[in-house]
Order: structure tokens, then sequence, then C-alpha cells
């Protein structure tokens, strides 16, 4: 089993900010083949391609995808990271097609697509806009997902390299949440989506290709600004995130839920009837009014 992506064709989307920029300082750190970025704020990709290139390719050390650690295939000789940046919107089908036709034709494909990308608006259902909040987060969230790993897991079927797919959920997509209604629409999608794939590539055999679904309470990268976690749940740093995320991703983890209460709650919501759940939900966890002072950004 993998240790590092060293010698890995790595696509992260949202690779511009938050998690997404750690993902790829990670994945540049070790040594990967090739880093794609693909993000919709122009000024903020260049700028961290312009640093990864600059600053972080110097220091990777780690062994070769696939190699056992101590491996002789060490800093001496390491094959050099390509950087490539995309601007792409995800809420267009015809951005991701054409940006990932340019990443085959560059690359020939990817071996690791972490889906990172997302939006969230902190409102109540019959506060948003159609076609201003409830389309773009589906096309976002939930859309944007299946169509870039479309483009890109038949050609991780056809490798024999060991592929990895990533899929961001939330525990939004574990429990309801009051104005969170089209956002956990969004991330409940996911989640199924991503573990039924994850079950169609073993039951057909792609045992190559692992599918890690991850559902994360509230992290301080701004997307949540001024929510509260609730009782035993507190907002997580994105360092800490990212570090767990990429073990789990490496190991080819089906689930990752952070924190643990984050299952605890979703176990809870499965057993109890709703009334008492909605009771120990909203009085003793806090989590219905974790929302309510949220200002974080949108986009």
């Amino acid at each position: 089993m993998a240790r590092t992506v060293r010698g890995a064709r790595v696509l992260i989307t949202g690779a511009a900010s938050g998690m997404g920029r750690l993902y790829a300082e990670r994945a540049v750190l070790e040594g990967a083949r090739a880093v794609v970025l693909w993000d919709r704020d122009e000024a903020a990709l260049t700028e961290l391609t312009h640093r990864l290139r600059r600053e972080i390719l110097a220091g990777r050390t780690a062994a070769a995808w696939g190699a056992p650690e101590g491996s002789p295939s060490s800093s001496a000789g390491r094959p050099a990271t390509t950087v490539l940046p995309y601007v792409v919107d995800l809420s267009e089908l015809g951005a991701i097609a054409q940006s990932a036709q340019a990443v085959r034709k560059e690359l020939g494909g990817v071996d690791v697509l972490i889906n990172n990308a997302g939006i969230v608006r902190g409102k109540f259902f019959w506060e948003h806009d159609n076609g201003e909040d409830t389309r773009p987060t589906m096309q976002v969230n939930a859309l944007a997902p299946m169509y870039v790993t479309r483009e890109f897991l038949p050609g991780m079927l056809q490798s024999a390299r060991e592929a990895r797919i990533v899929n961001i959920a939330s525990a939004a997509g574990t429990i309801a949440n009051p104005r969170m209604s089209v956002y956990a629409a969004s991330k409940w999608a996911v989640i199924g989506w991503s573990d039924s794939v994850r079950l169609e590539l073993k039951r057909q055999g792609f045992g190559h290709v692992k599918v890690t679904t991850v559902a994360p309470s509230y992290i301080d990268t701004g997307m949540f600004e001024g929510a509260r976690g609730p009782l035993l749940t507190p907002v997580m740093t994105p360092e800490y995130v990212v570090d767990r995320v990429w073990t789990a991703m490496l190991a080819g983890r089906p689930m990752l839920m952070l924190p643990w209460t984050v299952g605890l709650a979703k176990t809870l919501r499965g057993i109890l009837p709703v009334r008492a759940w909605d009771a120990i939900a909203g009085r003793v966890f806090g989590v219905y009014d974790s929302m309510d002072d949220f200002t974080g950004r949108e986009g």
C-alpha cells in the first residue's frame, strides 16, 4: 500500500485556498509527479502556483508512490514535480469537460483525485434563491464531484497503478440541521453517491481504485465563520483535518468522520425516535443552533 503520493498525478479541486491549498502543499512536498490545481479564483490560483514552484519543490523528501519506506529512491535523482493550474468554474459542465480533456492531453490521466471544492449558503430554505443559491450549491457540491470523477475514473480503471478518489462531504450529510437545508442535501448526495461508487468498484474487481468519503464537522477555514461547534465537537483546524484525510486516503479507508462525535450523532439519529433525537440534538448537543451566528463566506 502506498505511503506517499511520490510519483503520482494528483488533481485537487478548490485548490487555491483553505484545505485545498494544504492538500496541494502536501502533494508537492511528497514529490508527486504532477499536482493539478483547479479553482475559479484566478488570482489566488496564480499566487499558489508561483509559491509552490518557488518555495516548496526544493524541500520535499519521501519514498516513491507505492515504494516501501527507506527505498533507495530518495531526494537524489527524484523526478521534478509539475504544478499545473487551471481556472475552472465547477458549476459549468462544459468547463469541467474541457479542463479534464486538457489534463488528459498533458498527463494521460490522474492517480489521485481530491474532490474538495464546496460552497455553503447559511440561511433558511425559503430564503434561498433558486438561481443564486440552490442551483449553484447543488452543482458545485453534488454534481461537480460526479462530473469530475466520471472524467478521470475510466483512465484509473484501465491503469495498473494504485488510484485514489477522495470526496469531501460533511457531517451535515449525516444529520439534518437548520440553516443548512440545501447544503445538507448536497452533502447527503455526495455520501450516497461516493460510497456507492466504492461498492461498485469492489464488486467489479477494480481493487486498485479506492474511494474515501470524508464527513467532517466545522473546520476553521472561514467558510463557516461564526458557526459554533456542538457539544464535544470543537471547530477543527484545517491542518488537523488534512492530515487525517491524507492518511485515510493513502490507506484506502472507505469512510472518515471527524471528530468522533459525528459518528456518534449519526448512530443516535438512526436508533432514536425523531422526537427524542430532536431533544438531544437541540437541547443537549446544541446541533440545531450551531449555525445561528453564521457569517462565513458563501463561495
